[in-house]
Protein backbone atom coordinates (compact mmCIF):
# COMPACT_ATOMS: atom_id res chain seq x y z
CA UNK A 1 0.00 0.00 0.00
CA UNK A 2 1.18 3.44 -1.05
CA UNK A 3 0.12 6.59 0.42
CA UNK A 4 1.11 9.55 -1.39
CA UNK A 5 1.87 12.86 0.54
CA UNK A 6 -1.71 14.85 0.27
CA UNK A 7 -4.21 12.30 -0.35
CA UNK A 8 -7.16 12.13 1.51
CA UNK A 9 -8.07 8.61 2.57
CA UNK A 10 -10.14 6.48 4.66
CA UNK A 11 -9.67 2.91 6.63
CA UNK A 12 -12.41 0.55 6.82
CA UNK A 13 -13.31 -3.09 7.89
CA UNK A 14 -15.13 -4.76 10.79
CA UNK A 15 -13.95 -5.08 14.09
CA UNK A 16 -10.82 -6.89 14.53
CA UNK A 17 -9.86 -6.24 11.19
CA UNK A 18 -6.57 -4.73 11.76
CA UNK A 19 -7.74 -1.10 10.97
CA UNK A 20 -6.68 -0.15 14.55
CA UNK A 21 -3.19 -1.95 14.11
CA UNK A 22 -2.40 -0.24 10.94
CA UNK A 23 -3.03 2.76 11.97
CA UNK A 24 -0.86 2.38 15.50
CA UNK A 25 1.82 1.39 12.53
CA UNK A 26 1.48 4.61 10.58
CA UNK A 27 1.71 6.18 13.54
CA UNK A 28 4.86 5.17 15.02
CA UNK A 29 3.07 3.77 17.98
CA UNK A 30 3.40 0.23 17.38
CA UNK A 31 6.08 -1.90 15.02
CA UNK A 32 5.49 -4.27 12.89
CA UNK A 33 6.69 -8.08 12.25
CA UNK A 34 7.26 -8.59 8.54
CA UNK A 35 7.43 -6.16 5.70
CA UNK A 36 8.43 -2.48 5.26
CA UNK A 37 7.33 0.96 6.25
CA UNK A 38 9.03 3.92 4.65
CA UNK A 39 7.80 7.47 5.29
CA UNK A 40 9.29 10.32 3.93
CA UNK A 41 11.73 7.73 2.17
CA UNK A 42 13.38 6.56 5.38
CA UNK A 43 12.36 3.25 6.33
CA UNK A 44 10.40 3.27 9.85
CA UNK A 45 11.16 0.07 12.14
CA UNK A 46 12.78 -0.62 15.58
CA UNK A 47 13.68 2.79 16.04
CA UNK A 48 13.81 3.60 19.96
CA UNK A 49 10.93 5.64 22.04
CA UNK A 50 13.28 9.00 21.75
CA UNK A 51 13.18 8.72 17.87
CA UNK A 52 9.49 7.25 17.45
CA UNK A 53 8.84 10.30 19.78
CA UNK A 54 10.96 12.61 17.57
CA UNK A 55 9.40 11.65 14.02
CA UNK A 56 5.47 11.85 15.40
CA UNK A 57 6.34 15.58 16.99
CA UNK A 58 8.00 16.13 13.47
CA UNK A 59 5.31 14.80 11.24
CA UNK A 60 2.47 13.34 12.62
CA UNK A 61 -0.89 14.50 14.25
CA UNK A 62 -3.37 12.40 16.04
CA UNK A 63 -7.16 12.47 16.30
CA UNK A 64 -8.95 10.36 18.42
CA UNK A 65 -12.38 9.03 19.07
CA UNK A 66 -11.95 9.75 22.98
CA UNK A 67 -10.47 13.33 21.95
CA UNK A 68 -7.48 12.21 24.64
CA UNK A 69 -7.56 16.32 26.50
CA UNK A 70 -6.13 16.50 29.36
CA UNK A 71 -8.81 17.15 32.28
CA UNK A 72 -7.07 19.72 34.11
CA UNK A 73 -6.59 21.89 31.40
CA UNK A 74 -8.56 24.46 29.96
CA UNK A 75 -8.86 24.30 26.04
CA UNK A 76 -5.68 26.95 25.79
CA UNK A 77 -3.38 24.96 27.64
CA UNK A 78 -4.63 21.17 25.46
CA UNK A 79 -4.02 22.89 22.79
CA UNK A 80 -1.05 24.23 23.16
CA UNK A 81 0.85 21.48 24.75
CA UNK A 82 2.27 19.75 22.27
CA UNK A 83 4.48 23.07 21.56
CA UNK A 84 5.97 22.48 25.40
CA UNK A 85 7.64 19.70 24.26
CA UNK A 86 9.05 21.55 21.07
CA UNK A 87 10.74 23.78 23.21
CA UNK A 88 8.54 27.18 22.46
CA UNK A 89 8.02 29.50 25.05
CA UNK A 90 4.74 30.01 26.95
CA UNK A 91 3.92 33.39 25.78
CA UNK A 92 4.74 31.79 21.82
CA UNK A 93 2.65 28.81 22.98
CA UNK A 94 -0.29 30.47 23.63
CA UNK A 95 -0.48 32.90 20.95
CA UNK A 96 -0.38 29.85 18.72
CA UNK A 97 -3.37 27.82 20.41
CA UNK A 98 -5.32 30.89 20.47
CA UNK A 99 -4.97 31.41 16.48
CA UNK A 100 -6.21 27.77 15.95
CA UNK A 101 -8.78 28.18 18.54
CA UNK A 102 -9.97 31.43 16.30
CA UNK A 103 -9.63 29.65 13.16
CA UNK A 104 -11.64 26.73 14.50
CA UNK A 105 -14.30 28.85 16.28
CA UNK A 106 -13.52 28.49 19.59
CA UNK A 107 -11.71 31.58 20.93
CA UNK A 108 -14.38 32.77 23.10
CA UNK A 109 -14.09 29.08 25.01
CA UNK A 110 -10.37 29.12 25.70
CA UNK A 111 -10.81 29.15 29.34
CA UNK A 112 -13.42 26.34 29.48
CA UNK A 113 -11.98 22.62 30.45
CA UNK A 114 -13.12 19.65 28.70
CA UNK A 115 -16.08 18.27 30.97
CA UNK A 116 -17.32 22.28 30.17
CA UNK A 117 -17.40 21.44 26.10
CA UNK A 118 -19.62 19.52 23.77
CA UNK A 119 -18.20 16.73 21.86
CA UNK A 120 -17.88 18.67 19.04
CA UNK A 121 -16.15 21.41 21.28
CA UNK A 122 -13.94 18.65 22.48
CA UNK A 123 -13.15 17.12 19.15
CA UNK A 124 -12.22 20.80 17.18
CA UNK A 125 -9.94 21.35 20.49
CA UNK A 126 -8.70 17.98 19.31
CA UNK A 127 -7.68 18.59 15.75
CA UNK A 128 -6.47 21.92 16.64
CA UNK A 129 -4.03 20.53 19.01
CA UNK A 130 -3.26 18.08 16.41
CA UNK A 131 -2.65 20.96 13.81
CA UNK A 132 -0.45 23.42 15.74
CA UNK A 133 2.63 21.46 15.26
CA UNK A 134 1.81 22.10 11.67
CA UNK A 135 2.46 18.01 11.08
CA UNK A 136 2.59 16.48 7.47
CA UNK A 137 0.06 13.96 8.16
CA UNK A 138 -2.93 13.56 10.44
CA UNK A 139 -3.76 10.30 11.40
CA UNK A 140 -7.64 9.94 12.56
CA UNK A 141 -8.77 7.38 14.61
CA UNK A 142 -12.45 6.84 14.55
CA UNK A 143 -12.61 10.96 14.65
CA UNK A 144 -16.78 10.93 14.76
CA UNK A 145 -17.12 8.16 16.78
CA UNK A 146 -18.49 9.41 19.64
CA UNK A 147 -20.36 12.48 17.52
CA UNK A 148 -24.14 13.02 16.46
CA UNK A 149 -24.55 13.39 12.62
CA UNK A 150 -24.55 16.79 12.52
CA UNK A 151 -21.42 17.58 14.38
CA UNK A 152 -19.77 14.54 12.36
CA UNK A 153 -20.96 16.44 9.39
CA UNK A 154 -18.98 19.60 10.99
CA UNK A 155 -16.01 17.69 12.02
CA UNK A 156 -15.27 16.26 8.12
CA UNK A 157 -15.95 19.65 6.69
CA UNK A 158 -12.90 20.14 9.05
CA UNK A 159 -10.72 17.25 8.47
CA UNK A 160 -11.62 17.76 4.44
CA UNK A 161 -10.56 22.01 5.03
CA UNK A 162 -6.89 20.54 6.63
CA UNK A 163 -6.82 17.74 3.35
CA UNK A 164 -7.53 20.75 1.61
CA UNK A 165 -3.71 22.54 2.82
CA UNK A 166 -1.78 19.95 1.76
CA UNK A 167 -2.38 17.57 4.77
CA UNK A 168 -1.91 13.62 4.29
CA UNK A 169 -5.00 12.88 6.12
CA UNK A 170 -6.07 9.09 6.78
CA UNK A 171 -9.21 8.66 8.96
CA UNK A 172 -10.28 4.86 10.58
CA UNK A 173 -13.79 4.61 10.38
CA UNK A 174 -16.45 2.41 10.07
CA UNK A 175 -18.73 4.73 9.09
CA UNK A 176 -19.88 4.66 5.11
CA UNK A 177 -21.11 8.30 5.48
CA UNK A 178 -17.60 9.13 6.76
CA UNK A 179 -15.68 7.02 4.13
CA UNK A 180 -17.48 9.32 1.36
CA UNK A 181 -16.02 12.41 1.97
CA UNK A 182 -12.67 11.01 0.91
CA UNK A 183 -11.21 10.18 -1.98
CA UNK A 184 -9.59 7.01 -1.67
CA UNK A 185 -11.44 4.34 0.70
CA UNK A 186 -9.03 0.62 1.83
CA UNK A 187 -11.11 -1.79 2.88
CA UNK A 188 -9.24 -4.23 5.49
CA UNK A 189 -10.46 -7.77 5.94
CA UNK A 190 -8.16 -9.98 8.95
CA UNK A 191 -5.32 -7.84 8.23
CA UNK A 192 -5.51 -8.02 4.62
CA UNK A 193 -6.57 -5.49 2.16
CA UNK A 194 -9.59 -6.69 0.39
CA UNK A 195 -9.84 -3.37 -1.96
CA UNK A 196 -8.64 0.02 -2.09
CA UNK A 197 -10.49 2.87 -4.43
CA UNK A 198 -9.69 5.83 -5.17
CA UNK A 199 -12.70 8.25 -6.03
CA UNK A 200 -13.35 11.66 -7.32
CA UNK A 201 -15.75 13.58 -6.02
CA UNK A 202 -17.78 16.49 -7.67
CA UNK A 203 -18.57 18.41 -4.11
CA UNK A 204 -14.68 18.12 -2.10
Amino acid sequence: MDIDAGEYVSIMGASGSGKSTMLNILGILDDYDEGQYVLDGKRIQHLSETQSAAYRNKMIGFIFQSFNLIPFKNALENVALPLFYKGITRKRRNQMAMDYLDRLGLKEWWHHYPNELSGGQKQRIAIARALITKPSIILADEPTGALDSTTTEEVMQLLTEVNNMGITTIIVTHEQSVAEKTKRIIHLRDGIIESDIRKHHENL
